[in-house]
């Protein structure tokens, strides 16, 4: 699931995860604000302080699309065969922190171009890609359907 985030950084050592923590979430909107709750207080927990807004708008921009975007259908309680519809994953070592948010569409995520600077929607890529260091996504393999759409944040070492 990492292999992309590896590109133009150092090496991954395993040995350096600190932490990871991720959420179920349910097919509706409301889950938008579960998901920035639960950001917060994982991020409060491992002191990312420094990135704390930046990773909390990323995280709601995710999460919307996700439920917008890949969920099918409008229902309150939606669970695919293999659990939730959509699921939230924080995982941080001591220089980046990623966000990644799992839904069930093969759909590729693509930013709108759009001139229409006034416009309420279609600019969540557009601030995935401006408040994070960098971004993408993969499908996934085996017995999970659907695709990871992840964000990566370089964090400032502890002083």
């Amino acid at each position: 699931m990492l292999k992309p985030l590896r590109q133009g950084l150092p090496p991954l050592d395993p040995a350096a995860v600190s932490n990871a923590a991720s959420c179920a979430l349910p097919a509706r909107y409301e889950a938008v604000r579960e998901a920035r709750q639960f950001t917060r207080r994982m991020l409060g927990q491992w002191d990312v302080g420094d990135r704390f807004d930046d990773v909390c708008l990323v995280v709601s921009e995710l999460v919307t699309n996700a439920l917008r975007h890949a969920v099918p259908g409008e229902t309150d309680c939606l669970v695919a065969p293999h659990g939730p519809a959509v699921r939230l994953h924080l995982m941080r070592w001591t220089g980046r922190l990623v966000c990644a948010v799992r839904d069930p569409s093969h759909e590729t995520p693509a930013p709108r171009d759009s001139d229409d600077f006034s416009a309420e929607s279609g600019r969540g890529l557009f601030l995935v890609d401006s408040f994070s260091d960098s971004w993408g996504w993969h499908p996934l393999a085996g017995t999970l359907s659907g695709k990871v759409v992840w964000a990566l944040f370089r964090l400032q070492p502890a002083e």
